[in-house]
């Protein structure tokens, strides 16, 4: 069960990891939130370099993907609204392990890592709050790890739809057969062979650059045991969360930038969020690419 002091948070910043802490820890950290846009293939942080912010994603999906020398990569985790993009901003020296590129376009909410780090030291329950969702991180770091060793191509396609489509909220995904292989790690005709069988068994639809999931269950009974050892992990840290809010775009979006938007007018439910098609591999970036909001205080204080 959420929290229910900050029950209302979950409905307006649409971030479970935020919905759960305690309203007095709440209250601490809401000053130094902003809300951001987020775009599709934007990258938020690189290997080896030092964390600028942490996110926490709303309607937005983020792939931690890990590169190779020879230009390889493979998504070792996907993080959307259970949870927060930098756990190196309070572990470790503050570095990060791994690519982490926006795959879904959307909003979340981003702080400076570190006064992430700074109140994760003072307030024992932000802490502990982080290190339980670090805790599922890691389990899906584990298993995604022991799943491309063991499990069939086919089993990872399942895995990986059901995984994006939890966080994407929607049973459609615009997704390119490259991005998906560019993600798997595997070549695009590899994956074109496992979609036509997905398809021809009537679990999924598939055309140019767009997947439908017909058959949620088929799906599950395809996938290897990663998906619900994975699910089982994060659904442990809380209870579930209504739909990630849209902001009124009449008021917030100008010119491509989100404008200063108080965190309760955000009041209506998410749209579909989806993959742009267009864009296959991830933009470069300095850590900082994301179209600021003012910080996410109260309208009328907590």
């Amino acid at each position: 069960m959420l929290n229910p002091p900050c029950r209302t948070a979950a409905t307006e910043t649409g971030n479970q990891l935020l919905a759960n802490l305690p309203s007095d820890t709440w209250r601490h950290i809401e000053p130094d939130l902003e809300r951001v846009e987020l775009v599709q293939g934007q990258t938020l942080q690189r290997p080896g370099a030092a964390l600028k912010y942490v996110y926490f994603p709303a309607s937005a999906v983020v792939s931690l993907v890990s590169g190779m020398q020879d230009g390889g990569s493979a998504e070792v985790a996907v993080v959307g609204h259970e949870g927060m993009v930098g756990v190196c901003a309070f572990m470790g020296d503050g570095s990060a392990l791994s690519i982490g590129v926006v795959q879904t376009a959307g909003h979340g909410w981003r702080m400076p890592a570190s006064v992430l780090a700074s109140h994760a030291a003072r307030h024992e329950a932000l802490m502990l709050t982080l290190l339980q969702y670090t805790q599922a991180l890691l389990v899906q770091l584990a298993q995604t790890s022991a799943c491309q060793r063991h499990h069939s191509l086919l089993q990872q396609l399942c895995c990986w739809l059901l995984q994006h489509q939890d966080r994407n909220r929607s049973h459609e995904l615009l997704v390119t057969q490259e991005r998906i292989a560019d993600l798997l790690g595997v070549r695009r005709e590899t994956v074109t062979e496992r979609a036509q069988q997905l398809q021809k068994s009537g679990l999924i639809s598939y055309a140019r650059g767009h997947v439908a999931i017909l058959d949620r269950k088929g799906l599950e009974a395809h996938s290897c045991e990663c998906y619900a050892v994975v699910k089982a992990a994060y659904d442990k840290l809380g209870g579930g969360l209504p739909p990630a809010p849209l902001a009124d775009q009449s008021r917030c979006v100008d010119a491509g930038r989100v404008l200063p938007l108080p965190v309760r007018a955000l009041r209506k439910p998410a749209s579909s969020a989806t993959f742009d098609q267009a864009a296959t591999h991830p933009t470069s970036s300095n850590n900082d690419h994301s179209a600021p909001v003012s910080p996410a205080r109260r309208a009328n204080g907590l």
